[in-house]
């Protein structure tokens, strides 16, 4: 991932709305969830909700999929782990066991 492409991820989380919706949909994957699931859980208005959602599709965080009569909304979990690797590419120096917790904590995942 380049530097532009992280600082514009990360731009687009730096928002709780945002982030609350990236981390929902995250939790869905793979199925994805629709616009209006997003928009109740968020508790905003349609219009307000798809400033917020345009944001994160922007940063190619999201990837809207029409499906009949509804778009569902999905992570782009390539674009997430981009930007995880940028963040942590260089952990601890090349000190490996310094960056175990940490990936201990993601083995979970």
């Amino acid at each position: 991932m380049q530097i532009d492409a992280a600082l514009s991820a990360l731009a687009a989380l730096a928002h709780p709305t945002r982030l609350d919706a990236f981390r929902l949909i995250v939790q869905n994957e793979p199925e994805g969830l629709s616009t209006g699931q997003l928009v109740e859980a968020s508790g905003l208005n349609q219009s307000s909700f798809s400033t917020h959602l345009a944001v994160l599709v922007k940063a190619g965080l999201v990837i809207p999929e029409k499906r009949g009569r509804q778009i569902i909304q999905r992570a782009d979990i390539d674009a997430l782990r981009g930007l995880m690797l940028f963040l942590a590419k260089d952990c601890c120096q090349g000190r490996a066991e310094l960056c175990e917790p940490l990936l201990a904590e993601l083995a979970c995942c």
